[in-house]
């Protein structure tokens, strides 16, 4: 790969902000400059660095990682550093947002500075960055969101220089690269690979739902889970590890952890929950009472030994009933539904001592 680069203070007008920058969410790129100016005011904290660098100046070891601008000669798209030029435009020409509009202004007024060159860093090709993106965004001090950090290694995979490796290889070397593991770099490729499936199915019409409150972690902590990559059909050790994957299993667990009913999901994808999960997943019975409704605490204890647990679930009983037998004495006025419910418990207790006795006659038939 041809890594030539070049210093340059370039003026502010020739830079043009990246429409397909990682940091943003997917339903953000792509549109226009505007677009992505107001996304980082509102979502970057770009008024905090316009304060910044208006009363400090642009600080030059900052430089900015631009690319030439194939479709417009003399032009740069910044590949590196969106946040600053966002910054440095908005104290030259606050009137570039339609948000923040009177924030923006009060803070262009009052500038000290109001850089119109900038020092950049010019490539040849946006993916001579890459490699150093990685490593100062995946593991180094300028952390992305993980969502963020999958779809950059995922535009990496595909660069000419990887294209060629099997997948096992791609993930050795990317790790290197970003200082991480292969396993943890596999895991984000995969995940990134089941979110797209996600988002192309307008993430299910789950409300609500879309790339900013995507929680792309439930996905790469749950393929540590035998149970679940099962339940996904994910074979991680394959060539194409989503292949086979089961379409409908996949909508099923984006929505037991991504559809609220009352404020709540079906099922966390925290360790506890993907825990509880992955046991249920693995017993046939207990991963039916959940999908009929069964919340995913009942049916997880669905998944112990069901001898064991109607043991203890008769020994509890009984200890509260011998607890409120001890109380007996002391009560004032019994209430009104007392012997209703003794009917009920002795009528109970009645069912499954019959049904106990109709099991032994039917072992003694043979």
């Amino acid at each position: 790969m041809n890594t030539s680069q070049k210093f340059e203070t370039i003026n502010i007008s020739d830079l043009k902000l990246d429409l397909y920058n990682p940091r943003m969410p997917k339903s953000k790129q792509g549109k226009d400059e505007k677009s992505v100016i107001e996304y980082m005011l509102l979502e970057a904290a770009t008024l905090e660095l316009m304060l910044a660098i208006g009363e400090n100046d642009f600080f030059a070891g900052e430089l900015l990682l631009v690319v030439p601008d194939q479709t417009d000669k003399g032009k740069y798209i910044v590949v590196e550093g969106n946040r600053r030029l966002t910054a440095v435009k908005l104290l030259s020409n606050p009137c570039l947002t339609s948000v923040k509009k009177v924030a923006t202004k009060e803070i262009a007024d009052n500038a000290k500075y109001k850089p119109i060159e900038i020092p950049c860093l010019i490539f040849e090709n946006k993916n001579d960055i890459l490699k150093y993106l990685g490593f100062r965004h995946i593991t180094g001090i300028k952390s992305w969101r993980l969502l963020e950090k999958a779809r950059y290694l995922y535009d990496l995979r595909h660069i000419p220089d990887f294209q060629q490796m099997h997948f096992k290889e791609v993930s050795r070397e990317l790790a290197k690269m970003i200082g991480s593991s292969a396993a943890y770099v596999k895991r984000l490729l995969i995940s990134f690979e089941m979110y797209k499936l996600v988002e192309d199915e307008a993430f299910y019409q789950i409300d609500g739902l879309n790339d900013t409150r995507f929680y792309l972690n439930y996905f790469t902590d749950g393929l540590n889970k035998e149970n679940i990559r099962c339940f996904l059909k994910i074979d991680i050790n394959s060539e194409n590890p989503i292949e086979n994957i089961n379409s409908e299993n996949l909508k099923k667990i984006v929505h037991w952890w991504f559809k609220e009913t009352e404020g709540q999901s079906r099922v966390l994808g925290d360790s506890e929950g993907l825990k509880l999960l992955n046991a249920v997943i693995g017993n046939s019975f207990a991963l039916s009472a959940f999908e009929k409704g069964a919340t995913i605490y009942e049916a997880y204890e669905l998944t112990t030994d069901i001898d064991l647990q109607f043991r203890k679930k008769i020994q509890d009983s009984l200890k509260s009933i011998e607890q409120a037998f001890i109380l007996t004495p002391r009560i004032n006025s019994f209430y009104s539904e007392l012997y209703d419910d003794l009917k009920i418990i002795s009528k109970i207790a009645k069912d499954i001592n019959r049904i106990k006795s109709d099991k032994d006659n039917n072992e003694d038939d043979f």
